[in-house]
This record gives structure tokens, sequence and C-alpha cells, in this order.
């Protein structure tokens, strides 16, 4: 443990007892230190528990002895005395005017007011002996020693006229001392700073700090100096009687100091701050001052008189509290940097310094300090304070720091923003987008919409990847529709595909020909984002201003066409749907195209409304992809046939055929997409007949195809369709019959097309006599001379029909009676057989004999009889055979009545097939076995 001791340099203890006091100045131990002379000098070891004392008797050398606080000596019960030495002076008496010791006392130096200097070198702690060596002499009395320890041991001399440094360990030993410089000091006036290491020495003009080198800076303090002592960062300064200074002269008042007639004239002390240059204490002592020491934390001044005046560091708190009462915030700031205070405190000192310069009116100093203590104010006490003296200058400037220091809200930005337009400065406001400070993106978008700086908020949204938000910006606000097209085309599938959808509309509205290609390019999967490319320049012909206006197309990213009016099919065909060469160049034609998922084409249909042009190159352009599904090849060629026929309706001649050309080649082919309904109705309401007419020949309707000429009354056509569809549908002729002869004028128009229908039903039988009377006299229109020609070949023809019938009626009828009268015959009269040859073998008969009534004869043996079994004649056999199948066959074609129905709907003569399957048994009642 070490115990603190009083250092009381020049208080001699005249008996030669150490006193060891409290910080209570209490005396906790007293021992006998020295036998003869007076204790001169007293020095504790910091950090341990070795006290080195100095006793002086001019009638012999000084004694040294180190003593160890923490031992105790068991003769006499006080402290161990480590070792003892006389101080070697070569013999001269002079007493001892400065000491010095290392930390580790392997050192020490001995200062005497002849002018030499003696060191002393060895292990002192241990008494293992010790050298002593002078190793400076001068004319000048020692007025100060001092070490520097370090790779060498430098120690520091002081006389009343020099300061030398000497170097006793490490390189440069030996050499003789340096002179640093030609003035000296005072006893007492020379010190060590313990913290850097620095020689603080005191003058009448000025303190001054030496280092290895040399001398360093220096601090001007006026007035004589009688002591200087390290405390802290500060520097302790004892100044002599004014009248004693004045009185004495200075090279003697420097090495004895004032005497005993002097004791009750006062001394002043002072405190200084070298680094932040300022007094921190001043005070008057009324009596002289012997000694300044530190301990425990404290400064202590001994006075003459006896009196011990101690001085207590204020806190940092108090410090700064004072310096505030005082309006040194300078200082205040200064000396909390000193003091290594964390950035809260540091700032709140800026603060009250603000606040104070803002009561002064010196704003622009102000708000330095408020920017520097950003960090750890609340912005809206400063807000508030420029708002109210309108220094919006000020203000920015502080909006613009949170911003940077992150630190700004919503609020902060709008705010800021609205400065900028309050004062139109746009530089200002280009410059803190493109910034990159923290900001809320939405508040800054928002405030520059707002402010009609769509320029500004365009490069925000870029810089921040919101590309949604720059087309937006450039169609919604700019107006920029070429530049917002073109944005689009440079974005990713992902980005560029919403904006198209969202917007397409307007586009087209505005730049048709380049929204129209790109919607073609995104829609047959050959997108890919445009990017600028070098264009090589192209050198114009000297004169003509067509072509300097034509060069001057190489300067404009794209080119945009106006609209122009609906044009034919054919001249649409020659239009190509391009860029210029220049556009070309810089959109990268040659780059592959990207993969990315191709939308379906319906979800383009509504952006394309009041488009009817644009419209068709999509489409036709869609259609020539091969690799889309049959649903979505049946819209586009559904909305393609609509789109032909309504531009055909609005036209007339030679334009109107066209349209309805291109309409028709949808739906004239092997393969239609499209539904048959779907170009029906569109058809009708068209009032496109080529469309009707193809589909329902198509889909096998050429009945209705007959039936919607006749429902207009187009005879021509009507008869076109009977003439060609008429032998395969002769179901055409009854209704074309009914059709000729409604109207007198359809009549007339028909002309002998008539007797051709007329001839045709005959021929083929396909109307009753009596279903064409019927037919012909629903109405007036034909006549009897008509029909004359017809009625009477008819007539002719039943009456042929009918007289073959009777004899083919009478054959039947004499067959009939034939065979029945000879299976009377077979089955009631015997039969005689007359044949003498085997029917078989050809042989003659012999027994056993076998005959059939059919009149063959055979040999028993020839007929391989087996068993019991029923013979039959092998002859008729066969046609036997045929007979009962014949017979099988109808019997269960009696129950098969579809076959009927399926006969009587293909049959032109129904009453013919029904007596047929009558014949057959079909409608006959079932019998009951």
């Amino acid at each position: 443990m070490d115990t603190p001791v009083i250092e009381l340099i020049d208080f001699q203890s005249t008996d030669g007892h150490v006193r060891i006091l409290s910080s209570a100045f209490k005396i906790l131990r007293t021992f006998h230190g020295h036998e003869s002379g007076s204790i001169t000098h007293i020095k504790q070891i910091e950090g341990t528990s070795l006290l080195v004392t100095i006793s002086e008797d001019l009638s012999t050398e000084p004694v040294l002895k180190v003593w160890a606080l923490d031992k105790p000596d068991k003769k006499t019960g006080g402290p161990k005395c480590l070792s003892s030495l006389a101080i070697s002076n070569n013999r001269k008496q002079f007493p001892i005017s400065a000491f010095a010791a290392l930390g580790n006392l392997s050192q020490l130096a001995v200062g005497f007011a002849n002018g030499s200097v003696t060191v002393i070198r060895g292990d002192l702690i241990n008494d293992r002996g010790a050298k002593q060596r002078t190793v400076f002499e001068s004319e000048e009395p020692i007025t100060g020693v001092e070490f520097r320890d370090g790779p060498t041991t430098t120690l520091y001399l002081a006389t009343t006229g020099r300061i030398l440094t000497l170097t006793i360990s490490g390189r440069g030993q030996g050499q003789p001392a340096k002179n640093l410089e030609d003035h000296g000091c005072g006893v007492g006036c020379m010190t060590v700073d313990n913290d850097s290491g620095d020689i603080v020495v005191a003058r009448d003009d000025a303190i001054y700090f030496y280092a290895v080198n040399g001398r360093g800076p220096s601090y001007a303090y006026e007035g004589p100096k009688q002591l200087v002592r390290m405390f802290g960062d500060l520097v302790a300064l004892v100044t002599p009687p004014k009248n004693e200074s004045a009185s004495k002269p200075s090279v003697l008042r420097r090495f004895v100091g004032g005497g005993t007639g002097t004791l009750y004239q006062s001394s002043s002390l002072a405190l200084l701050d070298t680094d932040l240059k300022y007094v921190a204490h001043t005070e008057t002592i009324v009596s002289q001052v012997r000694t300044v020491f530190a301990e425990w934390g404290d400064l202590f001044l001994l006075t003459l008189d006896g009196k011990l005046f101690r001085y207590h560091e204020k806190t940092l708190n108090q410090k700064l509290e004072i310096l505030y009462q005082r309006d040194l915030y300078v200082m205040a700031i200064n000396f909390a940097q000193k003091a290594g205070v964390d950035a809260a405190q540091r700032n709140l000192i800026l603060r009250k310094y603000g606040d104070y310069l803002y009561k002064k009116g010196d704003y622009d100093t102000a708000m330095q300090q408020y920017l520097k203590a950003i960090d750890n104010t609340e912005p809206s006490q400063v807000i508030r304070k420029f708002l109210d003296t309108q220094r919006i200058n000020n203000l920015i400037e502080y909006l613009e720091e949170l911003h940077e220091h992150d630190k700004a809200t919503v609020d902060h930005t709008t705010l800021l923003l609205n400065c900028y337009a309050k004062l139109k400065d746009t530089e200002k406001l280009e410059t803190f987008i493109k910034s990159g400070t923290n900001f809320d993106l939405e508040t800054a978008i928002a405030m520059c919409r707002q402010g009609g700086y769509y320029d500004q908020a365009v490069v925000l949204s870029k810089k921040h990847g919101e590309h949604d938000r720059v087309v937006d910006i450039l169609i919604e606000d700019s107006k920029k529709y070429d530049e917002a097209l073109d944005y689009i085309w440079r974005r990713d599938p992902d980005v560029a595909y919403p904006n198209l959808m969202r917007y397409g509309r307007v586009l087209l509205e505005h730049c048709q020909d380049q929204t129209t290609q790109l919607f073609v390019d995104y829609y047959t999967g050959k997108f890919h984002p445009k990017k600028d490319v070098p264009i090589a320049p192209t050198q114009a012909p000297v004169g003509g201003a067509v072509s300097a206006v034509q060069n001057l197309a190489s300067f404009i990213p794209l080119p945009y066409r106006q609209a122009t009016p609906l044009l034919s099919p054919a001249v649409m065909e020659n239009q190509q749907f391009a860029f210029s060469s220049d556009e070309a160049t810089a959109a990268a034609e040659a780059e592959t195209p990207i993969e990315y998922t191709i939308p379906k084409s319906r979800t383009a249909f509504s952006s394309f409304v009041d488009h009817p042009e644009q419209f068709i190159v999509f489409l036709e352009a869609c259609l020539k992809e091969g690799n889309i599904d049959q649903k979505e090849k049946s819209e586009l060629h559904t909305t393609l046939f609509e789109i032909y026929l309504d531009i055909a309706s609005n036209k007339i001649g030679r334009e109107k055929s066209d349209w309805e050309a291109k309409a028709k080649s949808l739906i004239d082919g092997k393969e239609i997409f499209m539904d048959a309904s779907n170009v029906l109705l569109l058809s009708h309401l068209s009032n496109f007949q080529d469309g009707t007419v193809l589909v329902r020949e198509q889909q096998g309707l050429r009945f209705d195809i007959f039936r919607s000429y006749a429902s207009v009354g187009d005879t021509a056509s009507a008869i076109k369709a009977l003439r060609r569809y008429g032998p395969e549908e002769p179901q055409l002729y009854s209704a074309a019959l009914a059709y000729f002869t409604s109207s007198p004028k359809i009549l007339e128009e028909a002309g002998s097309e008539l007797d051709a229908v007329l001839k045709k039903i005959d021929e083929d039988g396909l109307m009753a006599p009596l279903q064409v009377i019927q037919t012909l006299s629903t109405n007036a229109v034909a006549t009897m001379g008509m029909v004359k020609k017809y009625l009477s070949d008819t007539i002719e023809r039943e009456r042929k029909e009918i007289s073959n019938n009777r004899r083919l009626i009478e054959s039947y009828r004499t067959e009939t009676d034939a065979k029945r009268k000879e299976m009377h015959e077979l089955g009631t009269t015997s039969t005689t057989f007359q044949t003498r040859r085997c029917s078989a073998c050809g042989g003659s008969l012999d027994l056993p004999t076998v005959h059939f009534l059919c009149k063959h004869s055979f040999h028993q043996r020839c007929l391989n009889q087996v068993g019991d079994a029923e013979v039959e004649c092998p002859k008729c056999a066969p046609t036997n055979n045929n007979i009962r199948a014949f017979r099988k066959a109808q019997e269960d074609s009696a129950d098969r009545h579809e076959m009927f129905q399926d006969a009587l709907q293909r049959s032109r003569d129904k009453f013919g097939t029904v007596s047929e399957f009558f014949g057959r048994g079909v409608m006959t009642a079932p019998t009951v076995e």
C-alpha cells in the first residue's frame, strides 16, 4: 500500500525527523531519519513505497538515504533504511540547490550552488553500491535539474544564465553538455511535465517548454516568477511581491529567493492552461510562498508563516457553467474538446453557443454551431427559430445537413423542397437530387411534381429506379410522349410491359407508328431493350437546306412520325412501319431478343381502340408468328376479320372491295380458325354476304345459303347457288320451286329456270305431282300454261307405269297359281320315277336306290347317309339353302326397324321402299307359337 507523503521542498526538518501525514493532515508516523543536519530535500518515488531524504550540514558532505516505508526496521521500529551515502561535491561545501531522481532510482542528479552537478548511479534499493561523478561544472549556480527518460536518458540543467542538456546514458553519453538557450531561470522555476516529458521553465516574460531537440512553444505571461509546478494540464505559477522584485537584483533573486523581511508581503498564485491559453485561477496570498506541491488530486500551497492552502479542481460541469455565465462559449467548446467529453455534451455546448449567437442576431454563425450539433439537437427547435425570422437560406443549409446525416423526416424533405421552390433555385434543387442525400423519395418526387419541376422529378425517379413513376411523370405531367416511349423501350420486359399496358392508348394517340412497333416486338417475342450505340457521322453535301435538316436527324434519339389517315390495303402492304436508319442503329436491332413470357395478344386489344390502322398492323404481325395456340389464333382471326369488315363498311367502290377481299381471305381456305357462328354474326352485322356463303358452304349448310339469298330477294345469286349445290342437295329444287313462284317479279327474274327446276324434279322424282300442284297453288303467280307440259308428261308416265305394274302383277299371280298347283299335286298324287341313271355318279341305278320328289335319283351309297339323319337331294340342296337363308334374313330384318327408317330416309321413292319392306315382313305382326 502506498503511503501518501507530503512533499515539502525547502521545508527544513531541523531535528532530522520525518513525519508522515494523512489527507486529513494528521501525523500517522514519525521516525528519526538523520542524526545530524537538517532534512532539506525529501521525495517519494511515485507508485512505490520508497522515500528519498537528503540532510545537509555545511560542515560535512550531504547525506542521502533511501527508505522502504513498507518494511519496518526490527531495531528502531521505523521504516527500513535501504541505503545511505554521502553526496560528493569535490569537498566543496555548498548547499544543494536542485535534486532529481529517476523512477527506479538507478540514477539521481544533485545540483549545487557552486555550479556543479553530481550524478549518482547504482542499485540504491538493494544497497549494492553506487558511483558518483561530477558531470557538469559551471561558474553559475545550478537552479534546476530534471531527467527525461527514454531510449537515451537526458539530464536538463538550469543555471541562472543558461539551459543545457546532458546525455548521461545511451547514445551520446560522455559528450559535453549541449547549450539549449542562453537564458536561465531562478531556483524553483524549472519542473517537468510528466504527461509529455517536456521541461517547463518559468521566466519573467513567459513560460517555455523544452523538448529533446530544443525549445518548444512558449506562452507569454509577464511578471517575475518564484515557483513553477505542473498540476495536471495546468501550470501553477507563484509570483513574488512586487516591491521585492523591484528592490533586489534579478540574478541574486533568482537564486536566494525572498528574505525574512518580506514575510508579510503578499504573493500571487496563477493557474494557467497553456493549451487553451487561458488563466484558470488567480489569487493573492497575503504572505510569502514557501512551496507548491500536488497530492491526493489537489494542489497545496505552503506559506512562510506556516499556512497551507488547498486547491481542489472544479468538476467539468462546474467549469462549463462558469464559462456559460460569462458567455465564453468558444473557450467552453475548446475546454470540452480537450477534456474528451462525449458527443452529446459537446453538442450541448455548441447548441448553447448557437442560441447565444442567435440572440445577438449573428444568424450565420449561429447556424454553423447548430450544424455542428446536429446529431444531438431536436431539429424542430432550430427550424422554428429560422422560420420565424424568415432566414430561408440558413434554413435550407440546416435542412440539407439533416438529409446528409440521415435525420430528415418526410416533413423536413417537404420543407426543403418548398424552400427551393420559393427561392426558385432550380440549380440547388438539381444538386440536392443528384447529391445522393438521404431523403424520403415519395415526398421529394411529389413536391417536385406539385412545384412544376418535372425534369427534376424524372431525374430523381430514374436515379432510384422508379421506372413506373418516370413514365407517369413524362406522360401525365411533362406530356413528353416520345421520351416516355423511348424510356419504356429501354427497360427490361418485366418493367416495359406494365407501362405499355397502362399508357398504350395514350402513346398510340401521339406516337402511333413507334408505339405500334413496340407492341409488335413485344407480343411477337422480338423485344429487347434499346441501347445507344455510336453512329458513324456522315458528311452532308455543301449547300441545300433539306440535306442539312436530314443530317440533324442523327442527333435525335427517337424521331417520331405523325399519325396518318386510314389507307387502303394495297397501300398498307407497301407501307413499312419502321424507323429511320439512324434510329435503327440506335436501337441495336441486330441484338438477339431476350427471353421473357409473351403475353396473350388479347391483352393489348383495348389499347388500340380508335386506332384501327395500327391495330391491323399489330394483328397481322401476331398472326405471322407460328408459336401461338389455336385459341389465340382464333381470337386474332376473329378480331382482324371484324376490323376488316368495319373499315369496309365505311368505304365505297374499289376500297370497299379491297377490304372485303382481305376479310374473305381469312375464311376462304381449307382451314378456318374462327368459329362459324362468329363469322356468320359478323358477316350479317356488316352485310357481308360472301362471308356468310363461305362459312355455310364449308359447314355444309348449302340449304341455308340458298335460303339467305331467297330471304333478301337476290334471285341471280339464288339461281347460282341452285346450280352449284343442287346436285348435292336435291331438296334445293323444291325450295327453288316455291321461291320462283313466290312473286311475279321473282318469277320474271327466274325466266326459264322454272322449267329447268320442274324438269329436274320430274326426272329425279323429288316431288310428287300432287306436291308440285300444292306448292304452285299457294299463290296465284304460276299459271296452268307454265306447268302444262310438266303435268302432261307426268300423267303419261304414270299411265305407262300403271300399265306395266298391272302386267307384272298378272304374271306374278299366274306364277303363284302354278306353284300352288304343283305343291298340291305333290302332296296328294303319286309320282312315277323313270330315271335310269344315278344323278351323282351317272351309273345305272341298282338297288338300293333313293328317289326324290324333285325327280333326282341316287344310289344309296352315293348319298353318304349317316345313321337315321334326314337325307336331302344333293342337287337341290344349294338352292334350298339359299332360299332358307333369304327367308331367315327377312325374318331377322323384320325386327331391325332402324334399317327401314334409314332406307326410307335415303330413298327417293318412299312408297316403293315401304312396299319392299312390307314384302319382307317388317310390318307383319309377330305370331304366337
